[in-house]
C-alpha cells in the first residue's frame, strides 16, 4: 500500500508486469533433456547384458560400462562448456575453439611422438604422458594469450588470426612428418588421432573430471559477469567489468577444457558447436545460468543416444564420433550460410 501511495504522489504511472506462465514450463526443456539422458545412461549400463540380472557377472559388466559412461559425461561437459565460453569471449556464435589451433597442436604432438619414437610410441601411455600433454597445450595457450593481450593494440581479431595461422603452421609440420613415417608407424598415429569414446583412460578420468568440475563451479559462480562480457567490449567496460582480464581468463579456461578433452578422447571439432547451437535454439533467454546447463544436457543426450543406438542396434560403436562430427559440421555450414544471407 505504501508503494502505491508513493507512486501516486510522484505522479509516475504504475508498472504493469507481463503475465508469466507456470514455472514448470520454463523448466520443461531441462527436465526433458536430463530425463532422456538418464534413460540412455541406464540403457547403456543394463541393455544386452548376457549375465542374469542381479548376479555378480551382471554387476561386473555394468561396472565395466561405467568407464565409457564417465568418459561420455566428461566429454559432454568439457566440450559444451568450452564452446559456450568461447562464444562468450568472442561475442560470435559461429566460431569454435578449434580455430585457435588446439586440435592442430594435439595432432602435432602425437605426430612428433611417433616420428621420434616410432612404433614404440604405442606403449607410451600413462598418467605422466597424458598430464605432460595437457600441460603443454595449456602452457602454449596461456603464453599466447598473455602475449597477445599485453600490448596496447590487443584485440580478439588479432588473436583469432594468429590462431588460424598457427593452426595452419602446425598442420603443415604434422603433414611433413607424417609423410616420412613408415606404414606401421602411420597406423599407430592414425589410431591416436581418431577421436573415440572407447579411448578413455580410466586412470586419467578422475583427474580430468576433477579439473572440469572445478572449472564448471568457477564458471557458474561468475555466470552473471559472463552475461555482461557476452554483450561486447564497450558495453562490458561501461558496466564496470575488467573486460581484458575476463576474456583472458575465459580463453585460458577454454584451453584447459579443450586440452583435457583432446587428451582423453582425441580432437572433436564440431561437437561442441553442435550442442551449443542447439542450446541457443531451445533456451528462452541468453543468460549463462540457462544456456550452460541446457548445453551440457543436450551434449549428454547426443553422445549417450548415439552411443546406445550405434553400439546396440547397428553394432558400429566406433562410428559415434564420426556421425556426431558429421552432424556438427553440417549444422555449422547451415548456420554459416544463414548468417551470410542475412
Amino acid at each position: 500500500m505504501e508503494s502505491i501511495v508513493k507512486l501516486a504522489s510522484t505522479g509516475a504511472p504504475p508498472i504493469e508486469r507481463a503475465p508469466r506462465g507456470p514455472r514448470w514450463r520454463e523448466a520443461l526443456p531441462f527436465i526433458a533433456v536430463y530425463a532422456a539422458a538418464a534413460i540412455f545412461a541406464v540403457a547403456i549400463l543394463v541393455y544386452d547384458n548376457p549375465a542374469p540380472a542381479g548376479s555378480p557377472g551382471f554387476w561386473i559388466i555394468v561396472q565395466s560400462r561405467l568407464t565409457a559412461l564417465g568418459t561420455i559425461a566428461f566429454v559432454a561437459v568439457s566440450q559444451a562448456l568450452a564452446t559456450v565460453l568461447f562464444h562468450t569471449a568472442t561475442s560470435n556464435r559461429i566460431l569454435t575453439p578449434s580455430i585457435l589451433g588446439f586440435d592442430a597442436l594435439y595432432v602435432l604432438i602425437q605426430t612428433a611422438l611417433v616420428f621420434v619414437f616410432g612404433t614404440a610410441a604405442a606403449s607410451m601411455e600413462g598418467i605422466p604422458k597424458i598430464i605432460a600433454q595437457s600441460v603443454l597445450m595449456v602452457l602454449f595457450a596461456t603464453l599466447l594469450y598473455g602475449w597477445l593481450f599485453s600490448g596496447k593494440r590487443a584485440n580478439l581479431h588479432l588473436l583469432l588470426l594468429v590462431g588460424v595461422v598457427l593452426g595452419i603452421g602446425f598442420g603443415s609440420v604434422s603433414t611433413f612428418m607424417q609423410r616420412m613415417l613408415t606404414p606401421s608407424e602411420f597406423d599407430v598415429l592414425s589410431a591416436r588421432l581418431f577421436g573415440s569414446i572407447g579411448k578413455g583412460n580410466p586412470d586419467y578420468l578422475p583427474i580430468a573430471a576433477a579439473v572440469v568440475l572445478a572449472i564448471l563451479v568457477f564458471t557458474w559462480n561468475r555466470r552473471r559477469t559472463y552475461d555482461v562480457v557476452a554483450l561486447g567490449r564497450d558495453v562490458a567496460i561501461g558496466l564496470g567489468v575488467h573486460y581484458r582480464r575476463e576474456v583472458v581468463t575465459v580463453l585460458v579456461l577454454v584451453a584447459v577444457l579443450v586440452s583435457v578433452s583432446a587428451t582423453m578422447v582425441g580432437p572433436m571439432t564440431f561437437y561442441g558447436f553442435l550442442v551449443a547451437t542447439l542450446a541457443y535454439q531451445f533456451a528462452r533467454g541468453d543468460s549463462h545460468a540457462e544456456i550452460i546447463p541446457l548445453a551440457i544436457g543436450i551434449g549428454l543426450v547426443t553422445l549417450l543416444g548415439a552411443t546406445f543406438v550405434l553400439r546396440h542396434i547397428f553394432s558400429a560403436a566406433g562410428l559415434v564420433t564420426v556421425i556426431i562430427e558429421f552432424a556438427g559440421g553440417l549444422l555449422f555450414l547451415i548456420v554459416l550460410l544463414r548468417k551470410g544471407m542475412r
